[in-house]
């Protein structure tokens, strides 16, 4: 077997040799440029040779502290040692049969870990798929197929995925949704519980958002054609965004009051991001589907669809799946992921994230007024940044913090509706030496602003 020289054997250190990006990543660049479609994006140009813990290496040798994990996908560190050792077995194994075809335990074993790991003691089953978007279109298939019912509500600041369907449900314009319409009908947009923005204070927040919410499904689409109600417990893309206590227990309880599916969407919060296994169970809810990817398989791609086993199987045979969903390659991997999360406690090390990053970032609010909001929970930790003196947006100081911070090594990403947030999605196995050290450097590039 070839000696493996990423993951946790990657030495635990910021080491930059070159400019960001270096000579070499931007050779490949142009040839990036070249070849692949301009639509796909990037957020820092530097090319990765190497990764694993808390760094990325790039071709030019220099060597990054990842606060991004891929978007909340590389959670156990990448390369993790459980993920490559299940993945390579099953690749001699075999790398495909189609699960639909052939089956093989590997999905079955996903499955049963799904149902003993997501909230609620009832009977459960599971789909596996792609992607999150999959998961999320599978979702509503699976809900319209139980309930005979058709529209789907959704909250503002909600992102759930690029798909056309998906597209219609993300409530986020620009990237994600200019001139790809028309998206898909019979979906219905509510508020949300945004505390820090509520006009009338964050004290009434849940109250009143639940209270506006509940009477728009009821006055503008009517609680009886409702077939499912999907939120994320923490809004990823929207800005990180933790709905006020007490508004998702009161639109689940509407949901149970009325025979609608409450689908949570924890493809970014969930697997020991927030510093539970889901996010949902802060407040004991207990979605009837939870949609799950990123972090479920150490990088490979991997999602899923669990629920109440009544709901999974109101959908007819040969109406759920796909040719990859389920790969049993990236089966073995969200095994090896889960090993990893539970012997490594990453709840508990999700929890130190936060209690490190909370304190920090706080110490940097009191010296820098333009950090309107500080939120999040575990290793999923945003900063919202506003005009001195106001509440106003500030998506400039975003973008010029998060180059600050690229040129001295450290990948940080931005989010939010309104382009202002920074987010903090830190691989859960990161060592604290490097997680001050790019707090650190936060810091300095606030100094610098």
């Amino acid at each position: 077997m070839t000696e493996l020289t990423g993951g946790p054997a990657l030495p635990q250190e910021r080491r930059i040799v070159t400019a960001i990006p270096g000579p070499k990543s931007q050779e490949l660049l142009a040839r990036k440029n070249a070849a692949v479609a301009g639509g796909v994006g990037l957020t820092l140009p530097v090319f990765t040779k190497r990764a694993g813990g808390g760094v990325i290496e790039d071709v030019d040798g220099n060597s990054l502290i990842d606060f991004g994990s891929g978007i909340a996908v590389t959670s156990v560190g990448s390369s993790a040692e459980a993920v490559v050792r299940r993945a390579t077995a099953q690749l001699a194994d075999f790398t495909h049969t189609c699960f639909m075809v052939t089956p093989y335990e590997g999905y079955v074993e996903v499955c049963e870990q799904l149902a003993e790991l997501t909230p609620g003691d009832h009977a459960k089953k599971s789909a596996l798929f792609n992607s999150g978007a999959e998961a999320v279109e599978n979702a509503v298939k699976i809900a319209r197929a139980y309930t005979k019912r058709q529209a789907v509500v959704v909250f503002d600041h909600g992102y759930h995925g690029r798909t056309n369907l998906t597209m219609a449900l993300t409530a986020k314009n620009m990237p994600y949704k200019h001139g790809f319409g028309p998206f898909a009908p019979e979906v219905y947009r509510v508020p949300v519980a945004y505390g820090y923005r509520w006009p009338t204070g964050p004290e009434n927040c849940a109250q009143e958002a639940a209270a506006q919410a509940i009477d728009a499904m009821t006055k503008q689409v009517g609680a009886e054609n409702i077939a499912a109600i999907i939120i994320e417990p923490v809004l990823g893309e929207g800005g990180f965004i933790e709905p006020a206590k007490g508004f998702l227990p009161r639109i689940a309880q509407f949901a149970k009051d009325n025979g609608i599916v409450f689908v949570a969407d924890e493809i970014q919060s969930g697997f020991c991001r927030t510093g539970q296994w889901f996010a949902c169970e802060d407040e004991g809810v207990v979605p009837d589907l939870i949609t799950t990817a990123k972090g479920i398989a150490g990088g490979l791609p991997l999602a899923a669809v669990t629920g109440r086993a009544e709901i999974m199987d109101a959908a007819h045979a040969g109406g759920l799946g796909g040719t990859y969903g389920g790969n049993p390659v990236a089966c073995a991997a969200a095994l090896g992921a889960i090993e990893t999360m539970r012997e490594l406690d990453l709840n508990a090390k999700a929890k130190r994230i936060e209690e490190v990053m909370k304190g920090r970032l706080s110490a940097m609010q009191e010296k820098f007024d333009i950090i309107g909001d500080i939120r999040g929970r575990g290793a999923m930790i945003a900063i919202e940044l506003v005009k001195s003196g106001t509440k106003d947006p500030n998506p400039e100081a975003a973008g010029a913090l998060a180059k600050a911070c690229h040129a001295e090594g450290l990948l940080v990403l931005t989010c939010g509706t309104y382009g202002n947030v920074l987010r903090f999605l830190p691989p859960l196995v990161i060592g604290e030496d490097l997680l001050n050290e790019g707090l650190d450097i936060i810091e300095a590039a606030f100094a610098r602003l």
